[in-house]
């Protein structure tokens, strides 16, 4: 068996791996959208796209568990009516991390992103963004296509985004 598999059938069961509750409890005390170094899941992020280049970012996101609150009105009405409660919002969470993540770093792009874990109270995304206007990145004959879109995760065309788009 090559790294690759061994690595892959590692992170099927996540609780084995000898760090992992370590990672889980250091990425609690951190930012809920913070820039990480390298990837946890290196072969899944190359899987998806990344490159270990200039103009390349890992950024970790964090999502709470559960449901969403709809947002209250004003105005007076039924309470059986008011639709406050089994209220989902059409995303998932995945998509909830990458918008998150533009927000906090507007000048760059969302490529894809993947599961990193989760813990009792949070699930936590890496997404891999690029910097379209980094010279590194615009020669790249691979990234020629993405160099032209912009706010490509509001819009829902990354992995995730196309996934709630389906109905």
């Amino acid at each position: 068996m090559s790294f690759y598999k061994y690595f892959r059938e590692a992170w099927k069961k996540p609780k084995e791996i000898e760090n992992y509750k370590t990672y889980v409890r250091k990425w609690r005390t951190q930012d809920s959208v913070n820039r990480v170094e390298k990837p946890t899941k290196i072969i899944r992020a190359h899987s998806l796209g990344y490159k270990s280049k200039q103009g390349m970012v890992i950024v970790r996101s964090r999502i709470p568990k559960g449901g969403r609150n709809r947002p209250r009105t004003t105005k007076a009405r039924k309470q059986t009516k008011y639709g406050q409660t089994r209220y989902t919002t059409h995303q998932s969470l995945q998509s909830l991390a990458e918008k998150r993540a533009i927000r906090k770093f507007p000048n760059l792009e969302v490529l894809n992103s993947y599961y990193a874990g989760e813990d009792g109270q949070y699930k936590y995304y890496e997404i891999i963004m690029y910097d379209k206007y980094h010279p590194v990145i615009k020669s790249d004959k691979n990234m020629k296509p993405l160099l032209n879109q912009r706010r490509r995760v509001f819009r829902g065309l990354t992995s995730a985004g196309k996934k709630s788009r389906e109905k």
